[in-house]
């Protein structure tokens, strides 16, 4: 079963004690494990998806440690033991 790990920043929203969070989910895709995490805490879909249903820009995914790079479909396949991981990008800053 694969697992969806939500980095500190962005399990925040579900959990006020900081840290990671995880989820055993069903699903073959990384759209399929995001939307059974979802069905668990809704208010993480606004948060994680943008109008379009796709990565917001500040959201970056990976899939076993593998950037996922299609951030509108979510189509990259996920492993049955594979996990899928969530972090806030970082952007923005002064170039020197």
């Amino acid at each position: 079963m694969p697992t969806v790990t939500l980095a500190g920043p962005i399990a925040r929203w579900i959990q006020p004690t900081g840290g990671e969070a995880r989820f055993d989910v069903e699903g073959a895709t990384v759209r399929q494990a995001l939307e059974a995490v979802f069905a668990q805490h809704p208010q993480l879909r606004g948060y994680l998806l943008d109008d379009q249903g796709g990565l917001r820009h500040h959201v970056a995914a990976f899939v076993n440690s593998e950037v996922v790079r299609d951030k509108e479909s979510l189509q990259a396949p996920v492993p049955p033991e594979g996990e899928v991981y969530l972090v806030q990008a970082l952007s923005g800053g002064q170039m020197f």
